[in-house]
């Protein structure tokens, strides 16, 4: 998937600034889609480039003028003819701390626990942020009532998608520091 798709997924929630969407970004698709804001900043000079977008020009009293994307009609095509393809194959997983724990019999597996605590972690503070934007999206509604009537509900599913995959995040990683105790032999002092 290009970052160009990210980018227009996360501008069908309305105009942005380049600033905007890199802050926002984390909240809105970073469930899925990880970007800087340099490669984000890149991608919207390529996409007003290409038509995709369109910016004006908002000026502020008291800080620099900014400038706010929006899709374009062949903006909104293309986001049209991307949902018409395929997707491509799930995603590989590729991570440094899986290698490491595939070593840990042989390796540290003290420091190998540490790093499964401090993934774990890391992934309760993102689940704390997805709930907390969940319960923002749903505004008091039932989950059956938000995904009834919102006027978009693609959000709401990805955010449902990114809850799972930090929950199963925890639910390893404590399965896995749970192992690593009852292998680990008494400390002899």
């Amino acid at each position: 998937m290009a970052l160009r798709n990210a980018v227009m997924a996360a501008l069908l929630e309305g105009e942005a600034s380049g600033y905007d969407l890199a802050k926002g970004f984390d909240a809105s698709v970073a469930n899925f889609w990880m970007a800087t804001p340099q490669q984000l900043y890149r991608e919207l000079e390529r996409m007003e480039g290409e038509g995709l977008i369109s910016a004006r020009l908002v000026e502020q009293e008291r800080r620099p003028n900014k400038r706010v994307f929006s899709l374009t009609e062949a903006g909104l095509a293309a986001v049209h003819a991307y949902t018409t393809q395929p997707p491509g194959r799930p995603t590989t997983i590729r991570d440094e701390l899986l290698v490491k724990v595939q070593c840990a019999d042989a390796g540290d597996s003290a420091a190998v626990r540490a790093a499964i605590i401090e993934r774990i972690a890391w992934a309760s503070a993102k689940l704390a942020r997805y709930e907390r934007l969940r319960t923002r999206l749903l505004d008091g509604r039932t989950e059956e009532q938000h995904l009834a009537t919102a006027g978009r509900v693609g959000p709401y599913l990805t955010l449902l998608r990114g809850i799972a995959f930090e929950r199963e995040n925890i639910h390893w990683g404590e399965l896995a520091v749970r192992v690593l105790d009852q292998r680990t032999p008494p400390d002899p002092t």
